[in-house]
């Protein structure tokens, strides 16, 4: 009997390479960061979110996206009561006047409460909306990129602090997880309470469960030999902390001279390449104590460039939108006028949504196959005989 494989109809559902989508995440945030216009920065969290609905799992990590919305919310409210409450009355548009609160001299130039004038809201408002917008987009990539694969990809120097950062990264998500678990044991228990009282019915159960996680995750690290080395010199281990230190100062000099306009030139673009290429050296030759068995390495493929390019294509395109109309990216607020979306910003934010359009369809967005009938990915792994 001779056995035909059926040759897929379509894309095949997959998970793109986690530094794919760091790399959008990323360039989005950059976008994010060059504006204060609330309608470029409402349309930025919108293509983030569209990205995520469309291209996430059913992992525990890809959970947390809404707790990142939530606390985006939290620093919008919390940027605007600080504008009310700490000297609000600096314009001229008073919108309402509240019982100010007498300080001592030594507080001379802080004002509690009094006059709120628009002007301050309003920059509050701003202000909240692009750090919420950065928080949004770094939980678009913590929601879409799988920890583990990131890990994977890390280079030796960085595997023991990789797998610090990776761990913590998934505390939250795992918790997430565990939470949801419990309330819904809880309802089909047939468990009535709610709020602050069904909260110690379900802390210690997620307690426990985060406990034999980590007991579980101990046990694969030994297991498979983590933390195995390999037999360095002594000057070898000093030249590659010299070489990674010399290399994170030159860049950290070199982003000062690129960012101050006063800087020299000699401390932007040279210092900046000068140290990625010392960092660079520094972690090749360090990642020679870590001795890693790579099985199916993650490729690069058409997908994980579409992301990365599309999320650095829309921060090369705001930081362009600053040279050439910086006004419509931060709207005037002394006289109040109403903010504009200018054309150049729009492309630059939808670019963003080329992953959920173009991009491979993830696992758990895979169309769902009709009664009867298996699916595209499932004729794709059939065999007639």
């Amino acid at each position: 009997m001779s056995r035909v494989l059926v040759r897929p109809r379509g894309v095949l559902p997959r998970t793109l390479h986690p530094g794919a989508w760091w790399l959008w995440a990323l360039g989005l945030a950059v976008a994010a960061s060059r504006t204060t216009n609330p309608l470029l920065l409402a349309l930025l969290v919108a293509v983030a979110g569209l990205v995520v609905v469309r291209r996430r799992t059913d992992a525990p990590w890809a959970l947390s996206f809404r707790m990142y919305l939530l606390f985006g919310a939290v620093i919008v409210v919390l940027r605007v009561l600080f504008r009310v409450v700490f000297g609000g009355g600096s314009g001229s548009t008073v919108l309402f006047t509240l019982p100010e609160i007498p300080l001592p001299e030594a507080a001379a130039g802080i004002r509690l409460l009094g006059e709120v004038a628009a002007e301050e809201v309003l920059g509050g408002l701003y202000d909240g909306l692009q750090l919420a917008a950065m928080v949004v987009c770094v939980g678009a990539a913590n929601a879409l990129a799988n920890p583990k694969r990131m890990l994977k990809a890390m280079p030796g120097a960085l595997y023991e602090i990789g797998t610090s950062v990776v761990v913590a990264l998934s505390v939250a998500p795992q918790l997430i997880e565990s939470a949801g678990r419990v309330r819904r044991a809880r309802r089909l228990r047939g468990a009535r309470e709610r709020g602050w009282r069904a909260l110690r019915g379900i802390l210690i159960p997620v307690l426990e469960d985060a406990l034999s996680r980590s007991l579980a995750l101990a046990a694969a690290m030994a297991s498979r030999g983590y933390g195995r080395t390999g037999a360095v010199p002594a000057r070898t281990r000093l030249l590659v902390g010299v070489l990674v230190l010399a290399g994170l100062l030159g860049i950290a000099a070199g982003l000062y001279g690129a960012l101050d306009p006063a800087a020299p030139r000699s401390l932007g673009a040279p210092l900046l390449l000068a140290g990625v290429a010392l960092a660079v050296a520094g972690l090749a030759l360090g990642g020679r104590r870590v001795r890693r068995s790579h099985y199916r390495p993650d490729r690069w493929r058409a997908g994980e460039l579409l992301a990365a390019a599309s999320g650095l294509a829309a921060a090369t395109l705001m930081y362009a939108a600053t040279r050439v109309d910086p006004a419509d990216l931060y709207p005037s607020l002394s006289p109040l006028a109403w903010p504009e979306v200018p054309p150049l910003p729009v492309v630059a934010v939808l670019l963003g949504l080329l992953p959920a359009v173009l991009g491979p369809p993830s696992p758990s967005a895979a169309p769902s196959a009709r009664p009867g009938r298996p699916g595209r990915a499932a004729r794709s792994r059939e065999s007639v005989a």
